[in-house]
This record gives C-alpha cells, structure tokens and sequence, in this order.
C-alpha cells in the first residue's frame, strides 16, 4: 500500500502557506496565477536548471474538480510579473475557486518531487492526507463537503512545462484523507494546544474569547466558550483586506505613475522595518502614508465595528485575539482606535510569521491528532477481533 504524506494547506488570499510530513518542508507561495502557453519564451535557457523553481513555477494542471480544465499557468512569483495575474476576487468563495485548488496541486506538486513516492519515467504517483480550512461562513453554508469531495476519489494531475529543475515531470495527486476544518476554530487550537495537541494555556482555556481573523477576502470572528466554538454565535464577514490593498496599489499607479506587480507588493510596502510607506519613484525614494493611512483607516474602522458588534452581543467576553495577515496589516490602526474608544482588551500576535502561518499550524496540529487516533483506532481492532 502506497504511503500517505502528510501536508497541512492554508490557501490564504495572499499566499498558500503549507507544512508537510514531520514538519521538515514548508512552503510560502504567493497566490497569483496567469494563464499562459506552452511555448513562454525563458531568457538563458541554459540556466534553467539552476534558477529556483519556486521563481518559475510554469504547470499544466489536470483535474475532474476544476471548471476549467486542462490549462497552462504561470504561478506565484512568475505571475506576479504577467499582465494578466490575478488574484482572488472579494465577493468570492474560496471552496468554489479553480484558483484555490491550482494554487493547492502546484504547492503538492513541488512537495511530491522531492519525495520518493512511486515513480515511471517521468511520472510521480503522490498520494496525500491533508488538513485545510475554509471561511466560517463558508463552512456554515455547507461548502466544506462539496469542496472535500472535489479532492477526494479523483486523481488531479500537475505537469511542470518550463519550470526550473522539475520540467517534464508530470505529478498524479490522490487524498487518502482531506479534512476540511472552520478558520476560526483552527485559530483557537493554535492558542491553546501545542504540536502534540497538550493544553499550554491554561489560563486561556476556560475563559470567553473572540478569535478575529482577518483575512484578504473575508473575516471570521470565533466565539469561544466551554471550551468550543459557539457554531451560533461565530460569524463570518464578505470583508478583508484586499479591496484595501488594491485601492492602494491603485491610488499609486494613479498619483506616482508606479506599477506594484500585486497586494503582496502593497503589504510589503505597510510591514516592513525600514522605509516603511516609501516607495521609488524616478530613483527617489517618496512617502505614500497619505495613500495608506486613509485607506487603511478606513479599513480598521470597519473592522472595529465588526468587533464592537460580536462583543455587544457577547457581553462577557474576556479577550479578544486578532490573527491572520490582515490583523498584522491593520494592528496599528486597530490599537489606535481601540485606545481612542473602547477599549477591548484586544491582543496581537507581535511576530509576523506567528500570526501569518497560524492556520497551517493549526491545520498541522489536527489533522496530525487525527492520523495518530485513527492509527490508534486501527491497532485496536487488530488487537480484539470482531466475534461471530
């Protein structure tokens, strides 16, 4: 019997964050994809071989669960620099994306090649049990099944075309196992329980707490009580950060005749120590807080009525945690507004890659729980057959 990896698969709106087997490969993958043809003209051909796939991610992507099947794409950082990149839209369902699931074959498909499962000349048969996530509001309306058994039973197929070191390989990805958990309750897991699922905040365990993750096209807040997610009280929002993010890339092509190659540019631009809200423009380097400040603002202010709304509405809240990428963009806006009104006491993951890989994480810590009991489970009924 083939041998399942394990994978852990956070398709975020602005990149796919991913773990694999005994946490020794991770992946960060910009979500971008540009359809493309099979002839892209590569500059140095010769060198192929030693560019990093990661920057020239060029695939075929076959599969019976996508709408539109059988086409070329360009992905990641390589699309980021086409004309016709493009990323998810607000407004759209992640489970119902072909954009998600090319985004999830091509990240399986760069983890299978560096495995040893079985392999015929060219072609590398992967087999996968994965934990992934989906919006709340998703979930509450359903989509998680229809999007589980899009994977499940199919094989999707991924050719690496003009891909450095991998071309011509072709990958077949079957699941064994997909588990497909609500965002909100992934992020609580996190809070709480370590790699091998053993409480290690007990001082958070039993209190109230909103889990507000901010994402780029949605946000989740999770209410948290006795221990579980409050299914009722949790809500999910059509509001992320990403229309934001595009005004912003938008309003500076506009003012300073700038082209940012995607949002990932823009949160580049917010985030970073140094020069932060600078761009260049004709060699100088020019402030763009103007641009960012009253859009993001604009953004926070929003976001904080989210919050005030829930926590009307859970009165004895104790603790607010903000996580996901958005979170990271929006903290500073979020703590000045909070100081001005309210007063939440409302906490933010400090370290960037903390907050930002926390649903892969999460993902990694229950679906590995999930192998373990299940592997449990089997091992029992070896030991104590069933009696006629």
């Amino acid at each position: 019997m083939t041998k399942s990896r394990l994978a852990a698969v956070d398709v975020g709106n602005d990149s796919i964050k991913a773990i694999f087997g005994e946490m020794e490969y991770e992946l960060n993958i910009p979500n971008i994809i540009a359809r493309d043809t099979e002839d892209r003209p590569i500059i140095g051909i010769e060198e192929l071989d030693s560019k990093d796939p990661l920057d020239g991610i060029h695939i075929r992507v076959h599969s019976p669960a996508l709408k539109e099947n059988n086409l070329i794409y360009r992905v990641g950082n390589l699309a980021a620099k086409s004309d016709n990149a493009a990323e998810l839209d607000p407004g759209s369902s992640k489970s119902e994306e072909d954009q998600t699931l090319i985004m999830l074959f091509a990240t399986l498909a760069l983890d299978a090649v560096k495995q040893d499962f079985p392999q015929t000349k060219n072609v590398i048969d992967a087999t996968y049990t994965i934990g992934t996530g989906l919006p709340l509001r998703e979930v509450k309306e359903g989509k998680d099944a229809g999007y589980r058994s899009k994977l499940l039973g199919s094989v999707h197929q991924v050719e690496f075309l003009v891909t450095p070191k991998y071309q011509g390989i072709k990958v077949n990805i079957k699941f064994n196992e997909v588990k497909v958990y609500p965002e909100g309750f992934a992020a609580f897991i996190n809070l709480v329980m370590d790699s091998n699922l053993k409480i290690i905040n007990k001082d958070l365990i039993d209190k109230r707490i909103l889990i507000q993750d901010i994402g780029g096209l949605s946000t989740d807040i999770a209410v948290i009580k006795n221990r579980n997610v409050d299914d009722d009280k949790a809500q999910g929002f059509n509001l992320g950060v990403s229309e934001s993010l595009e005004a912003i890339r938008e309003e500076i092509r506009k003012k300073h005749g700038v082209e940012l190659d995607s949002r990932r540019d823009v949160v580049d631009i917010i985030t970073r120590k140094n020069n932060r809200n600078h761009i260049m423009v004709r060699g100088s380097r020019t402030s763009v807080h103007d641009i960012t400040d009253r859009i993001l603002l604009d953004l926070a202010k929003k976001q904080y009525r989210l919050l005030r709304n829930v926590w009307l509405k859970n009165s004895q809240t104790e603790i607010c945690y903000f996580v996901g990428g958005g979170s990271h963009v929006l903290k500073d806006y979020l703590k000045t507004l909070n100081n001005n009104l309210d007063g939440y006491n409302i906490e933010f993951f400090e370290d960037e890659k903390e907050s930002i890989w926390m649903m892969a994480n999460a993902y990694y810590k229950l679906i590995t729980d999930f192998v373990r009991r299940t592997e449990k489970q089997k091992a029992a009924e070896v030991k104590t057959p069933v009696k006629n």
